[in-house]
């Protein structure tokens, strides 16, 4: 979201009529469109939802490795480089339809370079609009089949988009609980509710079938709604059902039997007829009441009829989508208890996240072909996404209003195509987060605290990392209003991005870094560690050689354990750091739990190195510096040297001070000059450095580098390693994997340390292996 844009063709009137909560600027809404190559747009009965694609330009850190025979760079291990990269982004918004004069007015003003002659079409409102559109933009409509688009969209956001599904329960602690991308998303039936109802059974990307349908849908309840209440907005039919009291309407079972009808496993609060007392109670009924009993009327139908269709093509996700669901609370409860009623629990009712935008997407994606965005992974976009806006009578009137109005999803297309680990025990089952703060109200408020807290140092380091640019403090306050804003969001409506982490957050604030240009805060800070850890990295290992084997191997996990001590991630540790520069590998290895740790299984893993050795070695590094070179890479070094072979895999790009490939490349280059049995594993390749895809501090091993997963099962992996409070602990503590693991951290965190009963620089060392080989209980402690 461009902050402080410019308001140049649209006036002040027009930004507040579309969205009359939240007075936005529209070109603070309508991004990149001067960029924009491909539109398509889906026009409702009430809303429009437009699609675009666009490219957009924005920063990336470069690191290049110096000629070292060159004198004139001194010491300096490698330049850094800050450069234009153009990548692509997609772009969805919606606005009620009264407005779209206005808003195609600016869409108009704002296509500078576009060459697009054709604009997808698609929606009820595609025929009724299609000569203004024509007239406004100057593009030809090509319209497109409804149901393909929806079809179209709905596979491409539970494929791209991790927690689009969810499961909605009123009186939770947490409303809205996410489901995981599962890796096959097929088959699925996905019930469309709009004036009517369409079920479809979608077999693939391109086989769907509609299998039935009903009459009975949105339409009747906004009709029957009008002419029983006079209330001619849809919006406001569902606010007073979400007021009203439908046994006041409706005859219950206890109403006809007293109680319950035990027999027929009847209870005494089922509805026996639906407005069943309003045929013999001589009395007015209030609007709310009628409204209630006729919103349970049809839901309860559609449910029904929906578990119906699931158990006759033996199918167990079912997603509801539409304009009668739109994500109202009351709406979304009632089908649930219908779904759960019917089918006793064996079909859960989901909900998207999205699912208004699934129509603009398809047809989207129909324009798109040519292009293929299905051979690219996506992403969401934090930054300029608004995330989604409970419409619970309970929320504050700004927030409800924006729901029904106004919101904005941004995907970015990501550089490599992401897939998952093929070394999980269970994908489907998978969930990479080990704690969900949506549930964890205390937690939840810890973290939100904890990461406001830190922004000044953010924003310090931001501005650190760009000396020669004098507009840096400037774009760096901008970063500081806009993630605090996201904070403040999520403190209010946790689920708005779905599942709310430790990774969510931490990811949110890599997007707003990169909206504002600070691609890499902490490279100065890698650079200075990685140029020093290397002068002290012959005299580490060194002094392992000489040590006997017994010994080595537990020197050897303590220097990994010592050298993920120095994490700037951390705010306990980033203090010491930054007030006493000579805080080194020595004094961290003095700062960690004397044994028995936290977690402590090293005697299994030492059993199990006086076995064979494993064949590959899969290890997710963590930080730069003293982390890298004096921890992982001597940990590394013994692998080879007991026949191992080794796959590091670091981020793809910044994210905190943990090293990237490009800078990892340069480190082991400088290390195997040194050190002839790391030279020796990269000349026989038994050494291979690959992305992981990530670009996070923590990992998701379901969205990791394709070339990666490739590597993985070509070599056979046998052992994986995962390094660091953000990957080991906040991530992936409970992964199951097909082969054995090995989890190493240390709790830099009071706060979580206390909660997992240890104190600030805990151990956890977690060795697992495979279901079947397993001689003890796997250890937990959250």
């Amino acid at each position: 979201m461009a902050e402080g844009a410019r308001v140049d063709s649209v006036t002040a009137h027009a930004a507040h009529t579309m969205d009359k909560s939240i007075t936005l600027p529209p070109d603070e809404i309508f991004r990149n469109l001067e960029n924009a190559k491909r539109f398509a747009i889906d026009i409702g009965g009430s809303l429009t939802k437009l699609a675009y694609y666009s490219t957009v330009q924005h920063k990336v850190a470069k690191v290049r490795s110096f000629d070292h025979t060159a004198k004139e760079h001194g010491d300096r291990l490698y330049d850094i480089a800050v450069q234009e990269e153009v990548t692509a982004r997609l772009h969805f918004i919606k606005f009620e339809n009264a407005y779209i004069e206005t808003c195609l007015d600016f869409i108009k003003d704002h296509l500078v370079n576009t060459d697009t002659k054709v604009i997808k079409a698609t929606g009820g409102g595609a025929h009724k609009f299609k000569e203004l559109i024509e007239k406004k933009l100057g593009l030809k409509v090509d319209k497109e089949d409804e149901m393909t688009c929806l079809i179209k969209g709905c596979n491409f956001v539970l494929r791209n988009i991790p927690h689009e599904a969810f499961v909605y329960t009123k009186h939770a602690d947490s409303e809205f609980r996410f489901q995981n991308t599962h890796p096959d998303i097929f088959p699925y039936l996905l019930v469309n509710i709009g004036s009517g109802v369409s079920i479809v059974k979608v077999e693939s990307e391109d086989k769907f079938e509609r299998i039935g349908g009903s009459s009975i849908g949105g339409g009747t309840f906004w009709g029957l709604g009008a002419l029983l209440t006079k209330t001619k907005r849809f919006d406001e039919l569902l606010q007073l059902a979400s007021k009203g009291q439908h046994t006041n309407v409706d005859m219950l079972v206890k109403d006809i039997y007293g109680g319950s009808y035990g027999s027929l496993g009847l209870t005494g609060d089922l509805i026996a007829s639906s407005f069943g007392k309003s045929a013999t109670a001589d009395k007015e009924f209030s609007q709310g009441d009628m409204a209630k009993s006729l919103l349970h009327m049809i839901s309860n139908d559609i449910g029904q009829l929906a578990c119906l269709y699931a158990k006759l093509h033996n199918l167990s996700r079912v997603y509801f989508g539409g304009f009668f669901i739109r994500g109202h609370p009351v709406t979304m409860h009632t089908i649930t208890y219908s779904i759960n009623y019917f089918t006793k629990g064996e079909v859960q009712a989901l909900f998207l996240r999205h699912e208004g935008y699934l129509g603009a997407i398809g047809a989207f994606l129909k324009g798109a072909e040519e292009d293929n965005p299905n051979q690219y992974s996506w992403g969401e976009n934090y930054a300029g996404s608004s995330g989604l806006m409970s419409v619970s009578p309970d929320m504050n009137p700004m927030q409800r209003s924006r729901s029904g109005t106004f919101d904005m999803l941004e995907m970015d297309r990501l550089e490599r195509q992401l897939v998952k680990l093929p070394l999980l025990q269970d994908p489907s089952s998978y969930i990479p987060d080990t704690m969900d703060l949506t549930e964890d109200a205390l937690a939840r408020e810890y973290w939100l605290y904890c990461f406001e807290d830190a922004l000044d140092g953010v924003v310090k380091r931001a501005v650190a990392s760009q000396p020669e640019a004098p507009e840096a403090q400037e774009r760096a306050e901008k970063f500081r209003q806009k993630y605090r804003h996201k904070l403040q969001t999520l403190r209010n409506q946790p689920f708005a991005y779905g599942s709310l982490t430790v990774r969510s957050l931490l990811d949110t604030r890599e997007h707003c870094l990169n909206e504002f240009n600070f691609p890499d805060p902490y490279s100065k800070i890698k650079q200075r560690e990685n140029d020093v850890a290397l002068k002290y990295y012959l005299k580490a290992v060194k002094a392992l050689d000489v040590l006997q084997w017994e010994e080595r191997q537990f020197a050897l996990v303590t220097g990994v354990l010592a050298g993920n001590v120095f994490d700037w991630g951390a705010k306990a540790v980033s203090d010491v750091l930054e007030s006493d520069p000579e805080f080194g590998f020595e004094e961290a290895k003095r700062q960690l739990e004397e044994r028995p740790w936290l977690v402590d299984s090293y005697d299994q893993w030492f059993a199990r190195l006086k076995g064979p050795p494993h064949k590959c070695a899969l290890f997710f590094v963590d930080n730069s510096g003293v982390d890298i070179i004096l921890g992982v890479m001597p940990f590394v070094r013994e692998l080879l040297s007991r026949g191992t072979e080794v796959v590091l895999a670091s981020n793809s790009s910044p994210a905190l001070n943990d090293v990237t490939n490009s800078e990892l490349q340069i480190l082991t280059e400088r290390i195997a000059a040194m050190d002839p049995i790391v030279q020796g594993g990269l000349r026989d390749e038994r050494l291979l450095l690959v992305q992981s895809g990530s670009s996070s501090p923590c990992l998701d091993l379901s969205r990791l580098d394709k070339v990666l997963a490739t590597v993985v099962r070509e070599r056979n992996t046998d052992l994986v390693i995962i390094e660091g409070m953000g990957r080991a602990i906040h991530t992936n503590y409970y992964a199951m994997l097909s082969c054995e693991s090995l989890k190493m951290a240390v709790i830099k965190n009071s706060w979580l340390a206390n909660r997992l009963g240890g104190k600030l620089f805990s151990v956890v060392f977690k060795y697992e292996v495979p279901a079947g080989r397993r001689e003890r209980p796997v250890s937990s402690i959250l």
